[in-house]
């Protein structure tokens, strides 16, 4: 079967996060001044040949653990959809 993995990709709320702080204050350039905690991070969307959905699971799992995020800086999400 197929299936479509949604990783999301953020830093760890611990982490500065620069990317962050640089977009808050464009926003505030621009004179969007009611946003707050700016957070910069990534998606990215896998399609996955697997036998059903824990292995496709076990697949995500493995790809951002050694590949997609940096466990030290960032941590991860996804949601797997059949296709």
């Amino acid at each position: 079967m197929k299936y479509l993995a949604t990783i999301q990709v953020m830093p760890k709320t611990e982490i500065l996060d620069p990317q962050g702080k640089a977009v808050m204050l464009g926003l505030t350039n621009l004179g969007v001044r009611q946003v707050s905690n700016v957070r910069v991070g990534k998606n990215i969307t896998l399609e996955i040949d697997a036998k059903d959905e824990l292995e496709a699971k076990k697949e995500v799992d493995l790809a951002c653990q050694k590949l997609l995020a940096n466990l030290i800086m960032e941590s991860f999400t996804y949601q797997i959809v059949q296709l």
